[in-house]
């Protein structure tokens, strides 16, 4: 065990708790609140002057957000070693938060607002680094930690860049993912880093964490596939909006959009990610942005653990789960979750209880106008514009009899007179188009208005409650045969799912892969491969930059992995766990089916009586409506054409799952036509890809009522 000086006293080094590319992270004896990170030999003298002065600096007293050096290490001849700094306990990489797959681990508590928070600490976090006159410089997402709490620390603060007394210690390295296009490319080692720099990584590390690990410059270049770096210094931002057609980028499929985001928020990140520097908002921005971006989420009616922007105008995880078959923020039920009692429920009483039900129809309640109607001055000046022209006939054929008698040879003029005559006398009759057109319109407005009143009334809801009560028939009626179909896919599946469990304990960021670096890593991260259970031919050649041989590689390491895989067919505490799962989960759908088919029962029993009383209350609009319709009618008559057939109007019907049928007559697997039938609810099925996830590129069957029903089939 090594011994070192701290302050001049001597301590023993305890257990390597981390390992980098500089050095090694020990904890101390005696010193439980403190790491030491001791150098490689060959850094010690390169780095022993920067250390010094930031120690000198008093850093680590101006925050706890922050590693900083605290003390110098040295060996017990004085020879500089490294420093100590605090230690961070419970925290782990940021990228542990937004992987979907290590959030379920290390954070299964935490929903959107947990990211969100995390996200605005880090802001505050930067912040507060830039005050100490610091710049980040090497920003990644291994360098900032995040607790269970959402609470920031970030460390190898040795690595920032520090200016003390006119001197400058610049940081000499960096990631390519989180480097600024004006820096891709150079030797780092060479550059004064400046803090729209650093906005550019914190932009990075913020929109990681709000878009599930996805990074913002991979997306598919409409062209020859590009690095992360290239991506990046060609400012190919794969989610912009407003340089869509410069960028020539999609997101990968899958994605939360940044018009799912609130419009500032949106507005940030494409400023951030723009093509001007200056332009980047700095922490104080972002922290006054997710604030309000944080108090106005929307909370998912159908997965109560589904939190989401407001401004997307629908849950974005409901609907990216149905484009990847991925929740990210699933409604887990752990296996000591209680079983929710149901009490004495008899589905068929229920069922004739609601045949039971009368509804009344439409036309019943619809009052009938009675009135009188005055003299129309439309049909009035109609007539006496047809008595003026029958005069005028008679008159004309009377002058041309005269004319013939008396003035023989001007016979063709007291013809034509005549002619003239027996026009207007039999001719000259009302045109009733404009009539029949008034008729219509009026039937039309006395349509709206009495469907309306139907929805004022309750009856349209009423109606509604009934094709409901038909859902939910239907679907308890499918329970057991549905919870026994999971059961015996969950056994069935135990090999399958074991392998899975055990190759996800093997992260491809933790992996040493030939040509797989934090770059190529964030993006097949992005595209929904994270460890070696998501490796699949077709998943890595639908990546971005990774062809035969880089598939080959990947294939190859999960199979290394893979034949490690024992299957134990021993029943196990975990399959316990997840059949208990797999029946509270049924439990709490059973439950709240009985729930909705009581409340909707009672609703459909007290429902007629209630909209005959509110039938009875006159209704004005309806009444002028129906008064227009009837003086429209009357107006036909009085012309002696036929009024045209008005149907009574009726109310339009839900589409219900499936009929309810009784239990002696059981859902067929499939549809006429070959489409199998949800083994949840018994709906029509639909054809999907799933777009992330071990079964990228795969098709499956999933419920055509999702987020209402969550079956699939493969």
């Amino acid at each position: 065990m090594q011994s070192v000086k701290i302050g001049g006293k001597t301590y023993k080094l305890g257990k390597l708790v981390g390992k980098g590319g500089e050095g090694e992270v020990f904890l101390v004896e005696n010193l439980p609140d403190q790491a030491v990170k001791i150098y490689k030999d060959s850094l010690r003298g390169s780095r022993e002057p920067k250390v010094r002065a930031m120690v000198n600096g008093a850093l680590a007293a101006s925050t706890e957000l922050v590693a900083f050096p605290s003390e110098i290490i040295t060996d017990l001849t004085g020879g500089f070693r490294g420093f100590t700094m605090r230690l961070v306990k419970a925290f782990w990489p940021m990228h542990e938060l937004y992987s979907p797959k290590s959030r379920k681990l290390r954070y299964p508590k935490a929903d959107y607002r947990h990211l969100i928070h995390a996200a605005l600490n880090v802001a505050r976090a930067v912040g507060t680094i830039h005050q100490t006159g610091c710049v980040i410089g090497d920003f990644n997402h291994s360098g900032v930690l995040v607790s269970e709490g959402a609470t920031v620390a970030l460390i190898d603060a040795d690595s920032f860049q520090f200016t003390i007394n006119g001197r400058a210690y610049p940081c000499v390295v960096g990631v390519p993912d989180f480097t600024p296009p004006e820096l891709q490319g150079r030797d780092l080692k060479t550059v004064t880093r400046t803090k729209a720099q650093d906005h550019f990584g914190l932009a990075v590390a913020i929109f990681q964490l709000l878009a599930m690990g996805k990074h913002p410059y991979a997306g598919r270049f409409a062209g020859p596939d590009l690095t992360m770096g290239e991506a990046i210094a060609q400012n190919r931002f794969a989610f912009s909006i407003v340089r869509q057609a410069q960028t020539r980028t999609t997101p990968p499929p899958g994605s939360i959009t940044l018009k799912d985001f609130p419009a500032p928020i949106g507005q940030a990140f494409e400023a951030a990610f723009g093509l001007e520097p200056a332009a980047r908002p700095d922490a104080a921005t972002w922290v006054s942005l997710l604030k309000d971006f944080e108090a106005k989420l929307s909370h998912c009616t159908k997965v109560k653990t589904h939190y989401y922007p407001s401004a997307a105008h629908e849950c974005v995880w409901c609907r990216l789960t149905v484009q990847s078959g991925v929740d990210m923020f699933p409604d887990f039920l752990g296996g000591d979750t209680p079983v929710p009692p149901t009490g004495t429920f008899d589905v068929e009483r229920i069922w004739a209880q609601i045949r039971a039900v009368s509804l009344p129809q439409p036309a019943s309640l619809i009052p009938k106008w009675v009135g009188t109607f005055g003299t129309d001055g439309a049909i009035a000046s109609a007539k006496r514009d047809v008595m003026a022209n029958k005069a005028a006939g008679v008159a004309a054929l009377i002058a041309a009899g005269a004319g013939l008698v008396i003035l023989s040879p001007l016979a063709i003029v007291w013809l034509g007179l005549g002619a003239f005559g027996l026009y207007k006398l039999f001719g000259g009759g009302i045109d009733a188009g404009p009539f029949r057109s008034a008729f219509t319109l009026a039937d039309q407005r006395a349509r709206e208005a009495e469907t309306a009143f139907l929805q004022r009334i309750g009856l349209t809801e009423l109606y509604g409650v009934r094709d409901d009560l038909d859902t939910w028939i239907a679907q308890y009626r499918q329970l057991d045969t549905s919870l026994n179909r999971d059961l015996a896919n969950l056994r069935s599946t135990r090999e399958a799912r074991q392998r899975d469990a055990f190759l996800d304990r093997f992260p491809i960021r933790a992996a040493k892969i030939s040509g797989i670096g934090p770059a190529k890593t964030a993006t097949l991260a992005s595209f929904g491969i994270e460890t070696a259970a998501d490796v699949n031919e077709t998943a890595v050649r639908a990546v971005p930059g990774f062809g035969e041989a880089m598939t080959a590689k990947m294939m190859s390491w999960r199979r290394a992995h893979e034949a490690r895989f024992r299957y134990d067919p021993a029943p196990s505490p975990s399959d316990a766990q997840a059949e208990n799962a797999v029946r509270s989960a049924w439990a709490v759908k059973r439950a709240d089916l009985q729930s909705k088919i009581n409340s909707g029962l009672a609703a459909l029993q007290s429902g007629p009586q209630r909209v005959a009383i509110r039938a009875q209350t006159v209704d004005q609009p309806l009444m002028a409506a129906l008064g227009e319709r009837s003086k429209a009618a009357h107006n036909l008559q009085l012309l002696g054409v036929p009024v045209p057939f008005s149907a009574p109007v009726t109310i339009t019907r839900k589409a219900t799952a499936t009929p309810a049928a009784p239990p002696s007559t059981p859902a067929t697997a499939t549809t006429s036509q070959g489409v199998p039938n949800c083994p949840r609810c018994g709906s029509p099925m639909r054809r999907r890809l799933a777009r992330r996830g071990r079964q990228a590129g795969r098709s499956f069957w999933g419920c055509s009522r999702y987020p209402a029903c969550t079956g699939s089939r493969n």
